[in-house]
């Protein structure tokens, strides 16, 4: 066994080498920029309008949180499972993994990376709208392997390069559901339970096993009843305990925002090493990390948000920048505060100061220094739910990716494969985890990122067709559909105020 993983180890450093290298890095900030600059900076320019749509009218519009008769789901319900696969160990463990990596000034770049990745999920979410398709159960389908294929793939001389790299998308996935989906998470869960209650993993692991398999079987549905009830109530959580660290820490915030700026260009060596070294990894770390966290680039969240009962693209498109915003400006930021305000990390050098055994016991050290055992225990049970929840939302996704390869009858072994899988996460070494995970990511965005690319004028025109219709009162058509009779029934449904 340990010769199998040593295998495995070396094939992943070699593949994780080429998806995560420069060229990737710089693909995956060009698309983002690209699509804020065609979108005329839509997540700053229209902030009070998406913040409105969003969360603020899950307050006020009936149409964002009903439950549906059919097989869709609510907007809300989709948003929650989108960030239930989103707010998971990438905002815990992943950002105390980045910070012992490349040092504080991998935060900086977190926040850049998110920044523009609000406009990557955004237009994910556009084209995710307007080529879903209904499959033969009469669900919605939708994802990044049907704009590639029928978007990217309707470009003169592109039909067999969009029909491929659909595939290669698909394939992709699936591997990634049993990674940053699957075993990462579990593999989190199950370390930080055997460091704060002394459970052992196989147990953490049959537990877990026993919960995910009830809920997985029960489809979208069910998971989508799940974790509309979670994400909110663990996030708020969370947020409030973080918030009490920062403030408690206040007098030492300012000097940690001085270290995140210094690493990010540096202006100090990270960990006493050479300052270009310390610079690529605060870079890459950070980027890594912010994609694990937030997902944008990597076309899976869109494939739950393909399900939503919404008629506009832009809509839902709306809600992928407030996911990114939620993931990582808001929980992953409070996440690194709370970190270096701890006096754990050394501010100067981006050193652990005290002795950790892994990334997550890190936040658990950070929350247990301020309120005790309670803190260790509380981050313990914080880590399960964002984790469970992280494995409802990515068995979807995988679910999807299958279907869309083998039929919606293979959907079934699949289901079953994901849940027995779970326990192979338990028990597995944290790092493999960890990196198997990055590798798969980052095989998945690249196919994604070149459909988002060429399909950019398509998402513009969405866009400037939204904001004609809603900021400057134009009477034109709406664009909702590519398909000529989807789009006829959703104009009808918006023109009766459906959206």
């Amino acid at each position: 066994m340990v010769g199998f993983l040593n295998i495995v180890e070396k094939v992943n450093d070699a593949v994780n080498g080429f998806v995560w290298g420069w060229p990737a890095l710089i693909l995956l900030a060009f698309v983002g920029v690209l699509m804020t600059i065609l979108t005329k900076f839509f997540q700053i320019s229209h902030v009070g309008h998406w913040f409105k749509k969003t969360i603020g009218a899950i307050f006020g519009d009936k149409h964002v949180t009903k439950h549906t008769d059919d097989k869709s789901i609510s907007q809300f319900q989709s948003v929650c499972t989108a960030l239930a696969a989103t707010v998971g160990t990438g905002n815990i463990a992943g950002v105390a993994s980045a910070i012992v990596t490349g040092g504080p000034g991998a935060v900086f770049w977190m926040w850049i990376i998110a920044f523009f990745g609000m406009m990557t999920n955004y237009s994910e979410n556009v084209l995710g709208i307007l080529f879903r398709i209904k499959n033969d159960k009469d669900e919605w389908s939708g994802g990044a392997m049907y704009y590639l294929k029928n978007g990217l793939g309707a470009k003169k001389g592109c039909k067999y390069i969009g029909s491929i790299l659909a595939v290669l998308f698909s394939c992709f996935c699936l591997l990634a559901s049993f990674g940053i989906g699957n075993m990462t998470q579990v593999n989190t869960i199950a370390t930080n339970m055997l460091d704060a209650f002394s459970i052992p993993k196989f147990v953490t692991g049959i537990v877990i096993l026993i919960l995910v398999g009830l809920v997985v079987v029960g489809g979208l549905k069910r998971i989508a009843l799940v974790t509309e009830k979670i994400v909110p109530s663990m996030v708020i959580l969370y947020i409030l305990g973080t918030v009490m660290i920062c403030i408690m820490h206040v007098s030492s915030l300012g000097a940690v925002f001085v270290s995140i700026f210094k690493g990010a260009f540096g202006l100090r060596a990270i960990g006493g090493g050479i300052v270009g070294s310390g610079v690529k990894l605060a870079v890459q770390m950070g980027m890594k990390r912010g994609v694990f966290s937030n997902e944008a680039g990597l076309g899976s969240s869109v494939m739950v948000h393909s399900n939503s009962n919404v008629k506009e693209p832009v809509r839902q498109g709306m809600w992928g920048i407030f996911e990114v915003f939620a993931d990582t400006i808001v929980v992953c930021t409070l996440t690194a505060l709370s970190i270096l305000s701890s006096g754990l990390i050394d501010l100067e050098t981006g050193k652990v100061v005290d002795s950790v055994t892994n990334s997550g016991s890190l936040v658990g050290q950070t929350f247990g220094a301020m309120f005790g055992p309670i803190g260790t225990g509380f981050v313990a049970i914080a880590l399960l739910l964002f984790a469970f929840s992280t494995v409802l939302g990515w068995s979807h996704y995988g679910t999807k990716a299958c279907e869309y390869l083998f039929g919606t009858k293979s959907t079934i072994a699949y289901k079953i494969i994901f849940v027995a899988a779970v326990f192979g996460g338990a028990v597995m070494g944290e790092n493999l985890a960890w990196d198997l995970s990055d590798t798969f990511n980052g095989l998945m965005m690249i196919p994604n990122l070149i459909g988002v690319l060429v399909l950019s004028p398509l998402v513009y025109k969405c866009t400037k067709n939204y904001c004609d219709r809603h900021f400057r009162n134009k009477e034109i058509e709406p664009m909702l559909s590519m398909y000529p009779d989807i789009q006829k029934k959703n104009a009808e449904a918006v023109k009766k105020g459906a959206e």
